[in-house]
């Protein structure tokens, strides 16, 4: 099967990522990349790393010419503005991949009170959570998904064998993670400028960040009870990567063995989720550039403490991948499809 795949919003660092591995997927037949500050202008003089991608311009976005062109929609837009038009291509029968925020909650009132009112309250209970290891065959269903934030990918894939299996934990987890700066996207202000991150490292948003609510919800859904979450992140000097370090108590007798074989079983059949040997633990240089998660666990039998470390790329895994992973489920591709690219390391 070939797929006709539209981008709105495609000068962005998603955007960039999504065209990447778009152009080299062998199941696209073609793509249509939309931006309104850039319309009419070839893709090589915005992101001249793409100059062998020839006759591929920007286009003005006409929600009925694209509909009428292509068969899925990514909306790579800022939260608020991506509800209304993915809600206009849904009503048009295409397939609809959310980059945003919009349609992540499956609390409404969550969303408004973190980010604005939401405007499209009917088409968000459509919505699946993209995260295709946990929710796969909601995805294969799904015309809309949401997918999920950077953050989230990190600490919700650290916990998910423990909480689907209703171990006993203490009810407040800890998720400590820091970002590279591709993460506050490709708008430039103070606070990611070269001399401000460079030689540099610090937490922001500190109790106040909006991916906290949605760790937190997806948590407690998946271990079927109300978790509390203390989420802090952190910005690294560097591009991308994320690495999260998750803490939580074990109110069970389990041994360092029944933990790992927790983690190695869960994911065993899971081909972008790597669960290191025990003592080891990852870098986001593992996983640079590629859809990957790797993951370490230590756990202290004597004390009953779990640390888990993961580290994803926050723009594949975190966005861009993971939403190509989402298409190829929707169209009953091997979701590895585009995306089995190794990572770089260097």
């Amino acid at each position: 099967m070939k797929i006709k795949a539209a981008i709105i919003g495609a000068t962005g660092y998603t955007g960039f990522e999504l065209i990447r591995i778009l152009s080299l997927h062998k199941g696209i037949k073609s793509l249509s990349i939309i931006s309104r500050k850039n319309e009419n202008t070839p893709l090589n003089q915005i992101y001249p790393s793409f100059n062998t991608i020839k006759n591929l311009n920007f286009e003005t976005l006409d929600i009925d010419k694209i509909s009428e062109g292509n068969d899925v929609v990514f909306a790579a837009l800022p939260h608020k503005a991506s509800m209304k038009i993915c809600s206009e291509f849904l009503k048009r029968g295409k397939k609809v991949i959310d980059l945003s925020a919009d349609f992540r909650f499956d609390n409404i009132s969550l969303y408004e009170k973190w980010y604005a009112p939401h405007t499209e309250k009917d088409i968000a209970k459509q919505a699946v959570y993209g995260l295709p290891e946990i929710f796969y065959n909601e995805i294969k269903n799904s015309s809309l998904i949401a997918n999920p934030g950077c953050y989230p990918t990190s600490a919700i894939l650290a916990l998910y064998p423990v909480l689907k299996e209703r171990i006993k934990i203490n009810d407040n987890v800890i998720v400590d993670s820091k970002s590279g700066v591709t993460g506050a996207g490709r708008n430039p202000s103070l606070k990611t400028i070269f001399t401000e991150v460079h030689d540099s490292f610090s937490a922001y948003s500190v109790g106040s960040h909006r991916h906290e609510p949605e760790i937190e919800e997806k948590l407690s859904i998946i271990y079927g009870k109300p978790l509390n979450v203390t989420f802090t992140p952190h910005l690294l000097p560097i591009n991308r990567g994320i690495l999260s370090t998750v803490y939580i108590d074990l109110h069970e007798e389990k041994s360092t063995d029944d933990i790992y074989n927790m983690y190695t079983d869960t994911y065993k059949e899971k081909h972008f989720i790597k669960v290191l040997p025990l003592g080891k633990f990852p870098s986001t240089a593992m996983v640079k550039a590629s859809n990957y998660c790797f993951i370490g666990i230590n756990y202290n039998e004597y004390s009953k403490k779990l640390i888990v470390v993961s580290v994803i790329d926050n723009i594949v895994k975190g966005a861009s991948g993971q939403a190509v992973q989402n298409m190829n489920i929707m169209f009953g591709m091997d979701e590895k499809t585009g995306l089995e690219h190794l990572p770089t390391f260097l």
